[in-house]
This record gives C-alpha cells, structure tokens and sequence, in this order.
C-alpha cells in the first residue's frame, strides 16, 4: 500500500479496544494512538485483507468485516443530527421551493440533494446555487428523518460552524457510497476550517507527520 499526506481532518481514525477489536472513532476523541486511513469503501476493505490494522497497531488485533458498513453508518448517523439540530435552530430548510428562496436570499451556504433523488431537479437547483458546495451523499429517506418527514430530496444549510462540519461528515460518507458525490472545492475548505479547529497531534503510527500537520494516509 502507497502512502498519501492528507489533513487528519478528513481521514477515519480508528483505535484498538480493550478486547483488542478495531474502533471507528468518528470524532477522532476516544484515547490511544490512532490508525488512520482514507474514508474510502476499497481502501477499508483493502486494508482489512491486508491486515493493516494490525501492522499498524503492532499487536494482533480483530476487525470485523463489515466495518466499511459500519463507518457508513456511524458517519450517516451524524451527518442525519447536524442536520436535524440545523433544522431545529432554523438553520435548514427543505423542499426545493423554500431552498429555491434560501439560495436566492442568500441564506444557503451548503446545498443537499438525495442520492435517489431525480437528476433534472438536482441540476435545476445547481444552476440556481451554483456558486454554493452540493452534496448528493444522503437518500430521501435520510434526509427525510432528519426534518421528521418520510422522504426530502432537496435541503439547504446556512452558514456556520455546523454548515462546514456537516460538508465534512459529507465528504467522508462519499467515499462509501457508490455514486455519492461533494462539490470537492468546497470539501476542501470544509476539511481546513475543521482542521484549524482541531489541533490534536495523534498519527499514523510509525508514520512520520508532515510539517504542515498533515497526516500520511493509508492508501
């Protein structure tokens, strides 16, 4: 496996547990030294045949084989109640008419479309926010749970520090979900507004960190 200098901000981290059994650590806060990799669908199942993990936590450790699923869950679950606590501080809106007036007002700063969604009104909505980041990464039913409804297609987030840490969780996600899609622009800044914030210095073991606080990732 190649190694690649990312942000740690917009990496999965993991920790060994007590009984030795491999730990999604979303928040990147739980103690012990961290394994880190790229939030990628392949790369965790490369990294589970590979037996990385334990090469990298030098110990035998136990990492169950459905761990990409998971991650997919965990990262799903947050990105649902930043939402949901977006919408409850009024900072979210759904259906297209009331993102449609969000975007053009300017109180939209992130775009969100359902991955089952139909194509021709995510492009409307896009030519309408085009200069705004979109993400296509949720379903209906997700974004539905989110604002207490069965099924949304289109929302929309204000600006803010939850704005960017919900583009953040986003852009991970992506990673583990065929056809999901971030405005990458957008996910970049996301990653280093999220990184200035986060100024832990847990790495890779046996893997040096860069001098611009990156971290190199598994790959």
């Amino acid at each position: 496996m190649t190694g690649e200098i990312r942000d740690r901000a917009t990496l999965l981290r993991f920790v060994v547990g007590p009984d030795g059994v491999i730990v999604p650590d979303m928040e990147a806060r739980l103690p012990g030294r961290g394994l880190w990799l790229m939030p990628r669908r392949d790369i965790v199942e490369r990294a589970l045949a590979k037996r990385v993990f334990a090469r990298a936590a030098r110990r035998p450790v136990t990492a169950p084989p459905e761990l990409a699923d998971r991650i997919d869950s965990l990262l799903a679950r947050r990105c649902c109640d930043a939402l949901g606590l977006a919408r409850r501080a009024g900072l979210a809106v759904a259906g297209f008419d009331r993102v449609s007036e969000a975007v053009r007002h300017g109180r939209a700063a992130l775009l969100l479309c359902a991955l089952d969604g139909a194509e021709a009104g995510r492009r409307k909505l896009a030519g309408l926010g085009r200069d705004l980041p979109a993400a296509q990464v949720l379903s209906a039913g997700e974004l539905g749970a989110a604002f207490g409804r069965e099924r949304i297609v289109h929302a929309a987030v204000g600006g803010g520090r939850l704005s960017g840490r919900l583009l953040l969780d986003l852009t991970r996600l992506a990673g583990l979900r065929e056809a999901a899609s971030v405005d990458q622009r957008a996910a970049a800044q996301g990653a280093r507004d999220q990184g200035a914030r986060d100024q832990r210095t847990d790495f890779v073991p046996a893997v040096p960190a860069a001098e611009d606080g990156g971290t190199q990732a598994h790959d």
